[in-house]
């Protein structure tokens, strides 16, 4: 993937929809060069071409998500990784930021629980955290393990703080996921855990999606960019979420 093609990502994660000839005005190249570069990043699965226009594709596939918007989340990352204290037992739940955030956590002495097996591979000999991958029915696009012996393993620990992610959140309806089984992890660890933080970039906010995680209220903490609208910070303010802005 070039350096426009990347590009090309970060505009969609942030306008979600954008067409042909907007894309070869803002990059300064060709509409044909524009539409090669869109082929490429469908067969990708990075996107999908609609009408004259391209928009980014949900795929789950956490390699490909972390091209998207990748200074953006390695920022939020960084910030993520300052809460977290030597000692410490945390969970990070799924998401490209939370690969981030381990990638991060590696150089602090903590315990590091994950219900995602691409998150558990960033870790090498000579890290200096212990890390747990907890068991559950595999999910191979994602990664993730979900399922009752993952509800019965985050039983057997006490967590410090989790890090989630989410793929929306609108006022009325709460976080939400895209994928029901990862949504009922998610929600078991908010129930369990001392200190919750979500984790993810100001795009996500404004979409609802199909399987409701926690409200607004059940967070310690929402960690994003700068980005997010002045009616979410309200709302979060009010609820007496702690908010850190990347």
């Amino acid at each position: 993937m070039n350096e426009r093609q990347k590009s090309i990502l970060d505009l969609l994660g942030r306008d979600r929809k954008i067409k042909v000839n907007e894309l070869a005005e803002r990059l300064d190249v060709s509409a044909v060069t524009i539409r090669q570069d869109l082929s490429f990043l469908e067969g990708e699965g990075l996107l999908k071409r609609v009408h004259g226009a391209a928009v980014l594709a949900q795929t789950d596939d956490l390699e490909n998500r972390l091209g998207v918007n990748f200074e953006l989340k390695q920022r939020i990352a960084a910030r993520v990784a300052e809460q977290v204290q030597d000692g410490e037992t945390i969970l990070v739940e799924s998401g490209s930021v939370n690969v981030l955030l381990a990638r991060e956590l590696a150089k602090k002495r903590v315990t590091l629980l994950t219900t995602n097996v691409y998150i558990a591979r960033q870790f090498r000999k000579g890290d200096r955290m212990n890390t747990i991958l907890l068991g559950g029915s595999y999910q191979p696009d994602s990664e993730s393990l979900v399922g009752s012996m993952t509800r019965a393993c985050i039983d057997q620990v006490n967590i410090h703080k989790a890090f989630i992610g989410i793929d929306g959140f609108a006022i009325d309806t709460g976080f939400s996921s895209r994928d029901m089984f990862r949504a009922e992890i998610s929600a078991y660890i908010v129930e369990k855990s001392r200190e919750v933080y979500v984790v993810s970039d100001a795009s996500k906010f404004g979409r609802t999606e199909m399987s409701r995680i926690c409200g607004a209220g059940d967070i310690a903490c929402l960690v994003t960019d700068q980005s997010l609208p002045a009616l979410y910070r309200a709302h979060f303010e009010t609820l007496g979420v702690e908010l850190i802005l990347a």
